[in-house]
Parts: C-alpha cells; sequence; structure tokens
C-alpha cells in the first residue's frame, strides 16, 4: 500500500473520543439506574397480578371466608393500625414480639459464634460433644416451647428461650465450619511468627469465619422471629403470634394474613439492616464480578 492510500485512510477514519474518568462513572451510574428501575417494575407487575388474580378468584370462584382477599386483608391492616387490637395497640404487639426476636438474636447468635469457633479449632472437644449438641439439634422446636413456658411462665422469659434456641444452632453450625475452613498453613506461619493462640483466634481464624458467620446471620433473624411467634403460639398475652393464634381461633382469615404481612415486613427490615451491617464489616473484601452470579 503507497503512503499517499495510507494517508487517504487514516485521514478519513474517524477520530474516537476517549471519556473521561467522570463521563465512565456517569454512563455506569446511569445503567444501573435503569437496571433498578426496569428489576423494581418488574417485581411491582408481579405483585399486582398476583394481588390481582387472588382478589378476582376470591370474588368469583372460591370462597373468601376461607381464603380470605387481599381487600379484606387491607381492612383488618387499617383496623389494626387505626382502631387498635383486642388486645391492645398494634404497636404494642409488633414491639412485644420483636423484642424477644432481638434479645433471643443478640444471645442466641454470641453463643453460637463463641461456642462453634472454639470447637471448630479444638477437634478433641467437638468429637467429644458431637452426640450432644445433635441429639439437642433433633429435639422438635415446639417441644421446647411448651416446656419453657412450664418453666419460665407466659412473660418475655420463655419466648426469648425458644429463639436462642432456634438462633444458635443456625448460626453455630455456620461458625464452626467457618472456623475449621481456615487455611492451615496460614496458621502455621502465624504460629513460626510467635502469635499466641489469642491472637490466632481473633486476628486469623475469626476474620476467616466472618463470612460464613454474617451469611447465617440473614436466617438466623427469621428463625428468631419464628420462634417468637411460636412462644407466643404456646402462650402469650400480648404479640403477633397472640394475634395470629386468635385469629385462628375466631376463623379470622385475613387477621392471619394482616400478621403474616406484619411479620414479613418486620424481617424485611430486619434482613436489610443486617445487609448493610454486612458490607460494612466486609468492606475488606475485593469486589467480585457479576459474571460469577449470573451463572
Amino acid at each position: 500500500m503507497s503512503p499517499e492510500v495510507a494517508e487517504r485512510i487514516a485521514g478519513a477514519a474517524p477520530e474516537v473520543e476517549s471519556e473521561s474518568e467522570e463521563q465512565i462513572l456517569a454512563r455506569a451510574r446511569g445503567q444501573a439506574r435503569r437496571t433498578a428501575i426496569r428489576t423494581w417494575s418488574l417485581r411491582a407487575a408481579l405483585v399486582v397480578l398476583w394481588l390481582g388474580s387472588w382478589e378476582l378468584t376470591a370474588t368469583l370462584w372460591i370462597d373468601p371466608f376461607v381464603f380470605s382477599k387481599p381487600s379484606l386483608i387491607w381492612s383488618r391492616l387499617v383496623e389494626w393500625f387505626t382502631q387498635g387490637t383486642q388486645f391492645g395497640s398494634i404497636w404494642l404487639q409488633i414491639f412485644t414480639t420483636v423484642e424477644e426476636a432481638v434479645l433471643g438474636f443478640v444471645i442466641g447468635s454470641v453463643a453460637g459464634v463463641v461456642l462453634g469457633v472454639l470447637l471448630g479449632r479444638n477437634h478433641y472437644w467437638a468429637q467429644v460433644l458431637a452426640p450432644f449438641i445433635k441429639a439437642l439439634n433433633a429435639v422438635p422446636r415446639i417441644v421446647l416451647a411448651v416446656l419453657f413456658l412450664v418453666w419460665f411462665g407466659m412473660g418475655l422469659q420463655s419466648k426469648v428461650a425458644t429463639v436462642i434456641v432456634l438462633v444458635f444452632f443456625a448460626v453455630f453450625f455456620n461458625a464452626f465450619t467457618g472456623a475449621r475452613e481456615v487455611d492451615g498453613n496460614v496458621i502455621d506461619n502465624a504460629r513460626i511468627l510467635g502469635a499466641s493462640r489469642w491472637q490466632v483466634l481473633s486476628q486469623i481464624v475469626l476474620p476467616s469465619a466472618t463470612t460464613w458467620i454474617l451469611s447465617s446471620l440473614h436466617t438466623a433473624f427469621g428463625f428468631a422471629l419464628i420462634g417468637a411467634v411460636v412462644g407466643e403460639y404456646a402462650g402469650a398475652s400480648k404479640g403477633l403470634g397472640l394475634l395470629i393464634s386468635n385469629a385462628q381461633g375466631t376463623f379470622d382469615s385475613a387477621g392471619i394474613y394482616a400478621g403474616m404481612i406484619i411479620i414479613t415486613v418486620v424481617a424485611l427490615v430486619a434482613e436489610s439492616a443486617i445487609g448493610f451491617a454486612e458490607g460494612r464489616l466486609l468492606k475488606w473484601r475485593p469486589a467480585q464480578g457479576t459474571s460469577a452470579h449470573e451463572v
């Protein structure tokens, strides 16, 4: 190719403008915003489709007394939040259940993390206690809720005890596995450099098991709410479990669904808080590409 032809081709080729860092970030934010809008729009459409089909089906074909319908559930929620319930303010019922769940969640999580990490790093005691831990985990939770009601009465203590049992095992097994999965070479190198057992535990084992522990907390708070509601079902003077139990006894299907919706909203708020805390605690972890999640 002659130099004249090469110059003519180069002159005819369009110049490519390089993007600045601000333009790249703005384009990425715009793409993320459009994706979020599209995702939430699809979610809203699915909810509207589900509720609309339920309302139509309950109006034309099935018995709303048995299956209820969204309009009746909404009316019950409005009644509870404006006029209160048979057992007092709806906010008192929500606070009672959340208090039981949070107290049991904190105690059960701390106990599960401590025992899980300690036994995860001590093979001998793990083998000694393994049959007892498995036996306790196999006991039906509803039976324990009844026992706690007999032991501690209908107050806060029996509900918190039920929550602790549910949360403990959910956190314990993840903490145990996380402690076992720590790279042995890293621990050996730390000991060669003179690290004590406490330094190895606090600076190597716990940070390495953090991902396992935090992932279990998402599930554990759901178990905490379940434990609180189960305990209130067994016997209570207030709480969301009592509202649902009373609605069941009076064949108020709308009340049952309304109580379930409130519990679900509480669980979603708690999930968001745990996710925020997890993001702050794991800021040191390198960001993962989205392609790894889209399998």
